[in-house]
């Protein structure tokens, strides 16, 4: 299992939002390169950077904090949030992000996301937030149609390599992950799952530790490592099998 930390961008700031609203943020510091560094040598091994204003405006937004976040640490990035465009792909990619994540295109336009898989392989990973069942876009402003399980299989076999699943009710809350939807969307295709959103306990990390299995890979924390109810030593811990 790997444990992704979180840094959510909102006006150059590292932020928290509760349950996704943008009207509800948690400002937790200033300066989002310092706290990408602080995750790498707290011994993490990647860092999950989401651009909140590109997500909603749909083109990305904090420059300038994303690029301080590659130059400061030298573990990997992965990067979502308002990247909608082959061009916009390459150029994040060139300036050292280690992953893309496609979210909002990903429902809009599928094929774009398997031209990605094709011409950046292993660089690719679909977002699919939920909410009821239903997976949510532009922010998770707009709900579409289309149920998780059935946006995983469109990109079967297609060069993604993995999928972050979002229950976007449980996000910011600390209530829990939601395992059994995470598990359910995971035996539903091949491709690996990151499980996202409501860590709030070390016994969530072991749900999702004990979900490899059934292909769950990893998890998404944010609020619980800001907030000290998971520390970083523990964390890892868990990953190792220890506690």
């Amino acid at each position: 299992m790997i444990i992704y930390p979180a840094i959510d961008l909102k006006n150059g700031r590292c932020v928290r939002l509760y349950k996704g609203n943008m009207n509800k943020e948690t400002i937790y510091n200033d300066n989002p390169a310092a706290q990408a560094l602080e995750w790498a040598h707290s011994g993490f091994s990647w860092v999950h950077v989401v651009d909140l204003d590109g997500a909603v405006n749909g083109a990305p937004a904090n420059h300038s904090a994303v690029r301080k976040i590659i130059e400061a640490v030298d573990i990997p990035v992965q990067l979502g949030g308002g990247i909608r465009t082959i061009a916009q792909i390459e150029k994040w990619l060139a300036e050292g992000v280690s992953r893309i994540i496609l979210g909002t295109i990903a429902v809009r336009d599928p094929e774009l996301v398997k031209t990605a898989c094709y011409e950046f392989p292993g660089q690719i990973v679909v977002g699919i937030d939920a909410r009821g069942g239903k997976v949510a876009v532009e922010g998770w402003t707009k709900e579409s149609d289309m149920q998780a399980d059935e946006l995983a299989k469109v990109f079967e076999d297609v060069g993604v390599s993995t999928i972050i699943y979002t229950d976007i009710d449980r996000d910011g809350t600390g209530e829990g992950v939601n395992i059994v939807s995470t598990i359910a969307l995971a035996q539903s295709t091949s491709i690996p799952v990151i499980a996202s959103g409501g860590v709030g306990s070390l016994d969530d990390l072991r749900l999702v530790r004990d979900a490899a299995q059934y292909g769950v890979e990893g998890v998404i924390v944010g609020k619980a490592l800001y907030d000290g109810r998971i520390t970083p030593a523990d964390a890892l811990k868990v990953v190792s099998g220890q506690i």
